[in-house]
């Protein structure tokens, strides 16, 4: 089943992107061409998170692809392209260029007069920044100013996520700052950063203050090196990560009876098979 309703809200799940060629065999069909990945797809899951829109702006003619191989109900979400979170294709985020609109407006109003064309299947839009040392921003006060302006001129009818990589940014003013916005705070399990289930507990609040929108977005990411030592390919599980899969389900369930959606997406890095942990986890939350 695509997603599960509880007594408040509806958990959305899928994986993070769908143009992995290992999954011909274990999740395409034997002979699937990479064009109608996505069209199978879409009778598995009911959405999916695009990661392709990270490394180029969409154009208009491959989101009307997109729209057009999908279902009516199908959300797809996407990540803010490089250049407005990172500042550029350098090799470092270039803390002179992020957020700027000097810099990010032109790729701004492509990349989101490009979603527009998903009409009511545009899921939430997320800002995924890198992680930034001080020789982008000396500390966290001038990247959430400058972050505050860019969410206020952004247009209301998309839905907004931000994700960052500096675990110690994550505090009652960047969550105020969000919940003023109606931009949720994506939770997510990466190598470096906090397990979002620990977030309660190290910033002092109650599990559902974590919620700052009318939706929540989680990412399983993982740590890629461990499944890449393992595998060479994305076809099966190669780590257990039944420990941080059952605190994943146990914090979704806390917050779906606090807000009315949840989407979650997992990537092949997490445990080494993108669609099977997203359905091992939805397992999870509905037992």
């Amino acid at each position: 089943m695509p997603h599960g309703t509880h007594p408040r809200g509806t958990l959305s799940y899928g994986t993070s992107s769908w143009s992995e060629k290992s999954w011909v065999g274990p999740f395409y069909p034997e002979g699937t061409q990479p064009g109608d990945y996505l069209r199978h797809y879409a009778t598995v899951f009911d959405t999916v998170e695009a990661d392709v829109t990270y490394y180029r702006v969409p154009d208009r003619r491959l989101v009307d692809g997109w729209n057009e191989k999908t279902p009516d109900g199908f959300v797809l979400s996407a990540k803010f392209p490089r250049g407005i979170v990172h500042g550029g294709d350098g090799p470092k985020p270039d803390g002179s260029k992020v957020l700027l609109p000097e810099h990010v407006r032109g790729d701004t109003d492509r990349f989101l007069e490009a979603m527009e064309g998903l009409g009511q299947k545009c899921g939430p839009l997320v800002l995924q920044f890198p992680y930034f040392n001080k020789g982008a921003f000396s500390s966290k006060g001038p990247f959430l100013e400058r972050l505050n302006d860019y969410l206020g001129s952004l247009p209301a009818q998309f839905r907004y996520g931000v994700e960052l990589r500096n675990k110690s940014w994550l505090d009652a003013e960047l969550l105020g700052m969000l919940r003023e916005h109606g931009v949720a705070l994506v939770l997510v399990d990466l190598l470096y950063m906090p397990h979002p289930a620990d977030l309660p507990e190290k910033l002092g609040i109650a599990p559902e203050e974590l919620i700052t929108a009318d939706f929540t977005y989680a990412r399983l990411i993982g740590d890629r090196k461990a499944v890449d030592d393992k595998t060479e390919t994305f076809d099966r599980i190669v780590i257990d990560q039944t420990p941080r899969l059952e605190r994943w389900a146990k914090l979704l369930r806390t917050l779906l009876e606090h807000v009315p959606e949840a989407y979650t997406y997992a990537n092949n890095h997490y445990a080494g098979h993108g669609p099977a942990t997203i359905r091992d986890l939805a397992n999870r939350v509905e037992s």
